[in-house]
């Protein structure tokens, strides 16, 4: 099917496990004339859990897309669907793909109603600027009170969240209650008298817009167009004015024709959604650009996903946002000087390519066997775009760690290799390699996370590892101001070593980092030397002063110092800098920090007091406590991460199993005097080792 920016609409399914996303993304698929017959997890034979150790696991660790062709009102509409994972410990996949979409729609289990993942891709949607829908999935089941659902979503999420159809029959039928499909049908659903609902969505739709609500109030809802109620639900879902619920069957395929039918004639297309934040130049200097989504203009697209295929290499999947990518055409990446050629162009199908050729704006596409291409790249075909780029967007920051190394000798650098691909993969797994230690640590969501990563090493990659416990990821500052002098000479015959600084050191804001002044008046430190003051510093930054931990949240500031015309060397300086910061850092009441994670864990009630209990041990501070329909509740806390240690063992036996929780880091903060004093002393043999 041949179609332009107009006919593409982008749609991530997203939502709490079990909900039903990866069999709407099936159910779907089918609806349009993508597959034959949709599959089934049980058999391992849907089109986005391809991987294998989803097929095991029997949900979601990976977003998937798959794209259709249809026709809604006799014009041509191609959908590019996400399918993507709903457990927490997954997010970074999720969230990485909400970046090629203009729409986000949230699926609900009819008869489990709002679950934290729901409230938290709500949450993540809107703070994206993205248009939002909700999906009520499993409205035939018997245990689905749709009414009630309904009522909680308006509860939850405002008087913004109203259906676009309703449940009729017990759940064997949908009516429409909005009416894009003409007049709206007459009667009862199973939520109460249609024209009712249709009123509400009517008049929910004509205040976004002033010039449709004067029409509307002089002419009555005869009197609008339908291209005039177009508009204005385009505008209301861009503006967070109206957030439409759809209700489904995936197991029936109740409602998902009609789903389908209102992501072509209401959902918006890439010329009408928010679009992305762009950036040209950094610092100071950046200025905000808007990418045009115009055919004709220069290629700008964004690499929001890498798949490092044993046997297709490395395959970079791109939205594009201007311009049009065609095959054998030649695109740099970010602000590389040689360009590569596009010598294969895909859309994807799960594990499937189909070749294309050619990507308009708006579409999401596929290029094979780039080494350069890495996440969040941009792709350009001019070098009038260098130095553009996406402004980032927030990730979960990693945490949980494993110490790795290989468990067979020889396979070192493979190791490293492939840890590299499943952090390319994935922007919430992260690898460290801490040269003081020699060791390297992976950080991931979640145990569970890290279980599922490894898993793929061995299996994708052929690499097998030992794990233990790595060392929390303290850091270091000060908490006063201090100076700091260090005088290096060192005379050995011939031609010395001499170097001089003074510093002093100030704390920073929480979070700020680091930052170096120099304030040398009068060239008592000549300015080739300053660098290498500066890499004394840092090395310092790195190692840590006390405990052995990174620096942060400080600011040194080099005011004098002394040279030697013949014996000064930036060797000198790189040891006079180092050493004037260590005295410093002695004298500024260093505290060792360390990292508190948000944690939410939901459980039956019956269960609450152990879980309070157990987390007051835990130096945790509970923030509060929410009701869930079904007996269940979910506890919040701020929790130092080095307390939560074996947790998931721990919350399985208290909860037989029923429990579980999600974290996020949220800050650092000092630990207790007694943890930082084990700390130092469990610092000082390393050091006298050394």
């Amino acid at each position: 099917m041949s179609y332009s920016t107009e006919n593409i609409r982008n749609v991530a399914l997203a939502g709490h496990p079990g909900a039903g996303k990866t069999m709407l993304f099936e159910a779907l698929l089918h609806a349009g004339g993508a597959i034959q017959t949709a599959g089934s997890i049980e058999r391992g034979s849907t089109v986005s859990d391809f991987d294998p150790i989803e097929k095991e696991r029997g949900h979601s660790i990976d977003a998937a897309i798959a794209s259709l062709d249809t026709t809604t009102d006799g014009a041509p509409v191609h959908v590019n669907l996400v399918d993507t994972p709903g457990y927490p410990d997954f997010r970074g996949p999720t969230l990485s793909s909400l970046a090629a979409v203009e729409t986000v729609a949230i699926v609900v289990d009819a008869g489990s109603g709002i679950e934290y993942g729901t409230r938290r891709m709500m949450e993540y949607a809107k703070a994206r600027n993205l248009c939002r829908a909700i999906v009520v999935n499993k409205i035939d089941h018997a245990d689905a009170d749709n009414a009630r659902l309904l009522e909680s979503l308006r509860e939850a999420f405002g008087p913004e969240v109203l259906p676009l159809n309703l449940p009729a029959d017990n759940g064997q039928r949908v009516v429409d209650c909005f009416g894009y499909s003409g007049k709206v049908a007459a009667g009862d659903s199973d939520l109460g008298a249609v024209a009712d609902w249709h009123q509400k969505i009517i008049d929910q739709v004509v205040e976004v817009n002033e010039t449709v609500m004067d029409r509307y109030l002089d002419l009555g809802e005869e009197g609008l167009s339908g291209e005039e109620l177009h508009n204005a639900f385009e505008q209301c879902l861009r503006e967070g004015h109206l957030v439409p619920v759809c209700f489904v069957s995936t197991r029936s395929g109740t409602g998902v024709d009609d789903l389908l039918k209102i992501a072509g004639r209401l959902f918006p297309h890439p010329g009408e959604g928010n679009p992305p934040s762009f950036v040209k130049g950094s610092g100071d200097d950046a200025e905000a650009i808007a990418a045009q989504p115009d055919p004709s203009a220069h290629v700008i697209a964004d690499v929001f996903k890498i798949i490092n295929d044993p046997f297709v290499g490395k395959l970079g999947i791109f939205r594009v946002y201007q311009g049009t990518v065609k095959k054998d055409s030649q695109l740099f990446i970010d602000d590389g000087k040689k360009p590569f050629k596009v010598a294969h162009l895909f859309k994807l199908k799960g594990k499937d390519h189909v070749e294309i050729a050619q990507a308009v704006p708006g579409d999401i596409a596929a290029v094979a066997k780039i080494d350069d291409l890495h996440f969040d790249a941009v792709l350009h075909d001019s070098h009038d775009e260098d130095q553009i780029h996406l402004a980032p967007a927030e990730f979960p920051r990693p945490m949980f760690g494993l110490a790795v190394e290989s468990a067979h000798k020889g396979q070192e650098q493979k190791l490293s290799t492939a840890l590299h691909k499943l952090a390319e993969e994935d922007p919430a797994f992260a690898v460290e390699h801490h040269p003081e230690l020699n060791e390297t640590v992976v950080r991931g969501l979640s145990d569970l996370h890290l279980r599922v990563m490894l898993q793929r090493l061995k299996d994708k990659h052929g690499v097998e590892v030992k794990t233990r416990p790595p060392r929390i990821a303290y850091r270091e500052t000060v908490s006063s101001k201090a100076e700091g002098h260090h005088r290096h000479k060192k005379q050995t015959g011939g031609a010395g070593q001499f170097g001089e600084v003074f510093l002093r050191i100030e704390p920073m804001p929480r979070g700020s980092g680091f930052e170096f002044v120099d304030e040398v008046k009068g060239g008592t430190i000549p300015g080739q030397f300053m660098p290498a003051v500066e890499k004394g510093v840092r090395q310092v930054l790195g190692a840590g002063a006390v405990a052995g931990y990174p620096l942060q949240d400080v600011r040194v500031i080099v005011y004098d110092g002394k040279h030697h015309s013949v014996d000064s060397k930036e060797v000198a300086f790189v040891a006079a800098g180092k050493k004037a910061f260590l005295d410093a850092i002695a004298k500024a009441r260093p505290q060792v920090l360390e990292p508190i994670v948000d944690l939410e864990v939901a459980a039956p009630e019956q269960h609450m007091g152990d879980i309070s209990g157990g987390l007051s041990a835990k130096r945790a501070r509970i923030s509060g406590t929410d009701s869930l329909r079904g007996g269940e509740i979910v506890v919040r806390a701020q929790v130092p991460l080095s307390e939560l240690e074996g947790y998931a063992a721990e919350l399985k036996s208290v909860t037989a199993g029923r429990g579980r929780y999600a974290l996020d880091f949220s800050h650092y903060e000092p630990v207790p005097p007694q943890v930082q004093t084990r700390l130092v002393e469990a610092w000082k043999p390393r050091i006298e080792e050394d």
